[in-house]
């Protein structure tokens, strides 16, 4: 078997959301798509198994003897600790974005998207220093480079002077299994408080590119008068304050409901009940939370930007940013919801964590020759 080393040490085990799941969905897609060609080496945070112990059947983990959440003592020991293991692996996997400055070769570098580039507002000033250091050096020293999106494909092409044929996309993935042991939807009206007969769903950080102060005021506004409640699932980021201050600003503390980050049980139930995924974000590598909805059986809107308009394809609404366009696809995915589950459904078969596997095979091979 070819060995392959993949560093998740920059993870925080069940909390940094898309590009852990991004990964981790691959790696169990790959044993699926490949049977034993691969034998992988995951050398990642402490607890890391605990909060992913699906990957142990296809993996072996070597944890470090800390969660890694200080980030010039994980680059030190990317540099010591993962080199020194990862020297005789065929193929070294770096899924940070990041290659640090001691590493093995031949490298693949898993870039989820160039949002300091865009957006560095939102960075500080010292993330953005290292990133700007960083992101140059690591995609020189990368064999080869993975993206999520066509999207990310043509920035990191065009903002990083990359050669097209050095940039793959791997499609995320999800599992085949996704919702079987979700939580139902009468124990999350109950748990909740959602009487309404309409439910929304955001799966998303409160960070200020998530948009969702758009959605309150779509509540405010043009659906002000709608039998529809609005939940905001995810963890408290950067604009978490400002959005509680808006929901009590706006008298919505009845209809909109934080209810923090979400297991994946909780997570797969409120999507399934879902009228739809609302997702107002500017910025997306790729969107995870469009292919676990359609996958679902949520109808899906969408804003019209960065890569979500590639995800949603016409499966679903990618729309602009306006309060009344959104007010209308929402009262049009109520009235025609098995029309749009069906394409949901359809399209989300392509986004399969075993196609995911498949296309993470194929850079391997790529590499190792």
């Amino acid at each position: 078997m070819t060995r392959i080393a993949v560093n998740m040490l920059w993870c925080v085990p069940g909390a940094v959301g898309g590009s852990e799941q991004y990964l981790v969905r691959q790696l169990l897609g790959l044993r699926e798509a490949s049977n034993d060609e691969f034998s992988l080496d995951v050398y990642a945070p402490r607890d890391f198994s605990r909060a992913h112990p699906e990957l142990a059947h296809v993996a072996m983990i070597h944890e470090s003897t800390s969660q890694e959440r200080v980030r010039p003592l994980r680059v030190l020991r990317e540099a010591t600790w993962f080199a020194s293991r990862a020297r005789d692996a065929a193929v070294v996997h770096h899924g940070g974005g990041t290659v640090p400055p001691r590493s093995p070769q031949p490298v693949v570098l898993t870039i989820h998207d160039l949002q300091y580039l865009v957006y560095p507002q939102y960075f500080s000033r010292t993330k953005l220093r290292y990133l700007a250091t960083r992101m140059p050096a690591s995609v020189r020293r990368a064999r080869h480079i993975v993206v999520p999106s066509a999207y990310v494909q043509r920035t990191v092409v065009e903002r990083l002077a990359v050669p097209l044929d050095k940039v793959s996309v791997v499609r995320h993935g999800v599992e085949s299994s996704l919702g079987e042991n979700r939580t139902p939807e009468r124990e999350l009206r109950d748990r909740f408080g959602l009487s309404a007969d309409h439910v929304l769903v955001y799966p998303a950080v409160t960070h200020p590119h998530k948009n969702h102060r758009f959605l309150l005021d779509l509540l405010a506004g043009p659906l002000r008068s709608a039998d529809v409640q609005l939940v905001f699932a995810g963890g408290a980021g950067r604009a978490h304050d400002t959005v509680q201050h808006a929901i009590a600003a706006l008298g919505l503390a009845d209809r909109v409901k934080l209810v923090g980050r979400l297991g994946d049980r909780d997570r797969d139930g409120l999507l399934a009940m879902a009228a739809a995924l609302v997702f107002p974000s500017s910025y997306e590598g790729f969107g995870a939370p469009v292919i676990e909805a359609m996958a679902l059986g949520a109808p899906v809107i969408a804003s019209n930007l960065t890569a979500l308009p590639d995800v949603v394809g016409d499966a679903g609404y990618a729309i602009e940013l306006d309060a009344q366009t959104w007010a209308d696809a929402v009262s049009d995915v109520i009235a025609r919801r098995e029309m749009w589950q069906r394409r949901g459904r359809e399209r989300a078969v392509a986004f399969q964590a075993a196609d995911s596997g498949r296309d993470l095979a194929a850079v391997y091979r790529r590499v190792e020759q």
